[in-house]
């Protein structure tokens, strides 16, 4: 009787039925991720627009913007950004994050989800709020006039854009900072302070180097988020002239007043080359972080250090923060949304009005963008989430090589801007005929948004998976279950409620994305965000506030339903 070698032994058939999903799921999310990267390479060695039938294989492209001082003024001002941000989010993030949660400051219930509003907010909402504020002729600026003669700040320069993106990007730092300071024990600061030792002195001589690692994290994210700014650079840095990489790549076509698809791929390439290993580094570190061994008391014992008489300055502190980065942009918008007008001499009295809100719900373009928007939070952000749930459970607990290329591909949109993400993606609906179709359709935005939020719906998803216990799992494959019937039976009930949390986390961010949007919007397609880019370039102000409010609303009412539902907005 023969019998076939273990080596050639042929695979059951219900094995391979078992492996199909798997396998499909990792090809469907590889072509999602790696075609538009892609294809934005083959285009940036092109010397016209693939479309173009007098196109040549070349590096003219490159030699193009490499020659033009724009570029390399682009790139000055983009790292000036990033480092000044940068300088500012991380010290600032740090020690709200040990007041926060290391103190016995009052009201941290109340005060942590306006600490994270920042998160959530468009960053093109926050940067309109700021000109209409404290702009030349804002609310705040004209008042300054009015007590003091004069407004001692300008916003429409690169020294001011970087605190300003710094300001608004303390979240980043404090999420990270809060979640490492969770696992330290307070004996060690509990005898700094019985050596007579300030709470802001036992912060930075005891806590916070303990947390180095995750502080290093934060710097290289926040660093690396100043090469993708675009909507504050777009609205504070277009009047003067100051050009980013992001906008250097948006102002291409008006540069040379023809499409410039292989300039801008060309460009996009460039600037995934900067972000790319950065978001290596910000892997490497955050594994670094995970395995810090932190010193800790007692099992791990905390303990609420007392402020004491530093209780009023931690106080003014953290309020002064929420007044600048919060409360100035937000109220901005939603005093600019009620007035016809605002200048010097204007009474808001009499320049209240409803019009603004009339514009945006009888035009409707901008009723289409607000359905939408909430159609693709909603509907879209379900969807997104399981899809990212069936990416999870193809490489849950597993350990080879596929989930390997998994986990190192979920990072590859990570380093694409949301604006050059929409671009290439652009370029897959004109390149592939098939999806042509589809081109002005809501699902090239859900597609887009997808794909950009790919390694932040991982890590919400891994997250949850993580929290059930291996015993279940193994308990249940024992007895002959498939990792199929397991995933479905065992670990998808247990993580629902981490499932619903995800959603709505999913839901803001669909909401408040903006860029992703610009290059793909269409008639029948319009987003909340893609459409203030587009009336901002317009010059249409009214309409711009009242829609900025529209949104910021939305979000609210997401940011209210995850808190009612008791999501972890730190996840």
């Amino acid at each position: 009787m023969s019998t076939v070698p273990a080596a050639v032994a042929p695979v059951a058939p219900n094995t391979l039925l078992a492996r199909f999903p798997r396998a499909l799921t990792i090809l469907v999310t590889a072509s999602a991720v790696l075609a538009p990267l892609a294809l934005i390479l083959y285009q940036s060695f092109l010397t016209a627009p693939f479309f173009d039938a007098s196109k040549k294989v070349g590096l003219g492209a490159y030699r193009f913007v490499f020659a033009d001082p724009d570029f390399w003024q682009a790139f000055l001002n983009s790292f000036t950004l990033a480092v000044g941000m940068t300088l500012i989010a991380v010290p600032l993030g740090a020690l709200l994050a040990f007041v926060m949660e290391r103190t016995d400051l009052p009201w941290k219930r109340v005060l942590e989800p306006m600490i994270l509003v920042p998160s959530f907010v468009s960053p093109m909402v926050l940067s309109f709020g700021y000109v209409v504020a404290a702009g030349p002729v804002g609310f705040y600026s004209v008042w300054a006039q009015d007590l003091i003669g004069t407004a001692p700040w300008g916003i429409y320069s690169i020294p001011a854009m970087a605190v300003i993106a710094g300001l608004t990007h303390v979240p980043n730092v404090y999420v990270y900072a809060t979640s490492a300071l969770k696992s330290l024990g307070s004996d060690v600061e509990e005898a700094a302070r019985t050596a007579g030792a300030s709470p802001f002195r036992v912060a930075a001589t005891v806590s916070l180097p303990l947390i180095a690692p995750a502080l290093l994290f934060s710097a290289v994210l926040v660093f690396f988020l100043g090469f993708e700014l675009f909507g504050l650079p777009l609205v504070l840095g277009d009047p003067e002239g100051h050009l980013v990489l992001s906008t250097y790549l948006y102002k291409l076509t008006n540069k040379l007043g023809v499409p410039s698809y292989h300039l801008m791929a060309a460009v996009a390439i460039c600037i995934v080359a900067v972000t790319f290993p950065l978001v290596l580094l910000q892997r490497r570190l955050l594994q670094n972080a995970r395995r810090f061994a932190t010193i800790k008391g007692k099992a791990g014992r905390m303990k609420a250090l007392p402020l004491g008489r530093w209780k009023p300055l931690a106080m003014a502190l953290l309020l002064a923060w929420l007044f600048l980065a919060v409360i100035v942009p937000v109220s901005g918008i939603a005093l600019r949304a009620f007035v016809t007008n605002w200048g010097i001499g204007v009474s808001l009295l009499d320049a209240f009005t409803l019009d603004n809100f009339r514009a945006v719900f009888e035009e409707p373009t901008h009723t289409r963008a607000i359905v939408n928007t909430i159609l693709i939070g909603t509907i879209g952000g379900a969807i997104a989430v399981a899809c990212y749930t069936a990416i999870g459970f193809a490489t849950h607990r597993r350990n080879d090589g596929w989930s390997r290329f998994v986990d190192y591909l979920v990072l590859v949109p990570r380093a694409v801007p949301g604006l050059l993400a929409g671009l290439a993606f652009l370029w897959v609906f004109l390149f592939v005929p098939l999806l042509a179709p589809l081109r002005a359709t809501l699902f090239s935005m859900w597609l887009a948004y997808t794909v950009v939020w790919l390694a932040y719906g991982m890590r919400l998803i891994s997250t949850s998976l993580f929290q059930v216990s291996t015993e279940l799992e193994e308990a249940a494959r024992t007895i002959g279950a498939s990792r199929g019937r397991i995933s479905r039976e065992i670990t998808l009930p247990l993580i629902r409620h981490g499932l619903l949390g995800s959603w709505l986390l999913v839901f803001m961010i669909f909401e408040r994305e903006y860029s992703t949007g610009v290059y793909l919007l269409a008639p029948g397609n319009e987003v909340i965000g893609a459409e203030l880019v587009s009336l901002w370039q317009g010059g249409a102000i009214d309409v711009v506030a009242a829609l900025s409010l529209v949104n910021i609303v939305l979000v609210a009412i997401g940011l209210a339903i995850a808190l009612r539902f008791g999501v972890r907005l730190r996840d």
